[in-house]
């Protein structure tokens, strides 16, 4: 965006790289300055468009393309009201004559096509749908509601999680002090050798790695300190599911094709005998999927034969 430009004072992020490019609902950018001088009093009009604006509704701009500002506010703004769902139709195809609607409102206001017969389209479908758009909007709250309490889950969790790794990590720094400062008293005041004090703290230490290793992890914590469970809004009727047993791992066996025809010659001669010459090579993407033009020329081979087949028994029962 650097050689983007405020239409009226034409300053560029090149020359002034803290430039804020600010965008209201008619998709016409102005920068900050712009924006603060020309709507001093709250109001104003835009100085391409002259759309009567307001000063609170200008923001950042995100995009490149400013049109794309305004679709994104054109979109949300429809989309607050126009918020059914498959399950409030009879059929899909309803369902998409309603979706090809939304989009035909939003291409008109986008594009400033019969902006007067578009806002009165969307006056009558919120007066005559006025209960399930209301419906609607408590539906979406509660999924919110539900997701915020997912995140707050989370976030609680982690936090508890990360004390209780502090805690852990804490205490084994003051053993290992203590330990440290055991080992200095054994060898300032005891009348062992050095070497036979030293080689039994070693063993010492490495015997207790070993005791760690084998704890079991600590539980994750479920419940907050006020004794409440964590998810009080979902089904307490609902019981986890119960987890399969694992069976045998799974043993690569090659397929061993079975034929009475001419056998497809092996893989290792396909390129050897420049059988693979005509096949257009594999793509990075193609071959990152597990496929390689070696396959493809080798089915080929494998279909060419086919032809070629034949069944020994249906000859003896056809006499010949």
């Amino acid at each position: 965006m650097e050689d983007q430009a405020c239409p009226r004072c034409k300053t560029t992020k090149y020359r002034n790289p803290s430039l804020k490019l600010m965008v209201n609902v008619c998709g016409h950018t102005l920068c900050e300055s712009c924006v603060d001088l020309l709507f001093l009093k709250g109001s104003g009009a835009c100085p391409e468009c002259m759309v009567p604006l307001r000063r609170n509704n200008f923001r950042v701009q995100l995009f490149e393309d400013p049109q794309v500002e305004k679709e994104v506010d054109i979109r949300r703004r429809i989309l607050r009201d126009y918020n059914k769902r498959e399950e409030d139709f009879g059929t899909l195809e309803e369902y998409n004559d309603y979706l090809e609607e939304i989009e035909d409102i939003v291409y008109n206001l986008c594009n400033n096509i019969e902006i007067i017969e578009t806002n009165k389209r969307i006056e009558a479908y919120k007066r005559d749908n006025r209960d399930v758009i209301q419906r609607n909007k408590t539906r979406v709250g509660r999924d919110e509601s539900a997701l915020e309490e997912m995140l707050e889950l989370e976030r609680v969790q982690e936090e508890s999680r990360k004390k209780e790794l502090d805690e852990l990590e804490t205490e084994h720094k003051k053993k290992k002090a203590r330990d440290k400062q055991a080992l200095i008293e054994e060898l300032m005041y005891s009348g062992k050798d050095a070497a036979q004090i030293v080689t039994e703290f070693a063993e010492k230490a490495e015997k207790q790695r070993e005791e760690e290793k084998q704890l079991p992890p600590p539980k994750s914590s479920n419940e907050f300190s006020t004794g409440i469970k964590f998810g009080q809004t979902a089904d307490p009727t609902l019981i986890p599911v119960p987890k399969s047993e694992e069976g045998p791992l799974f043993v690569y066996e090659p397929l061993i094709a079975i034929t009475d025809g001419p056998t497809p010659p092996p893989t290792d001669e396909i390129e050897s005998e420049g059988y693979i010459t005509h096949i257009r090579p594999e793509t990075q993407q193609e071959n990152a999927g597990g496929f390689t033009s070696t396959m493809a020329c080798e089915r080929a081979l494998q279909e060419a034969l086919q032809g070629l087949f034949y069944t020994p028994t249906a000859g003896v029962a056809a006499g010949i």
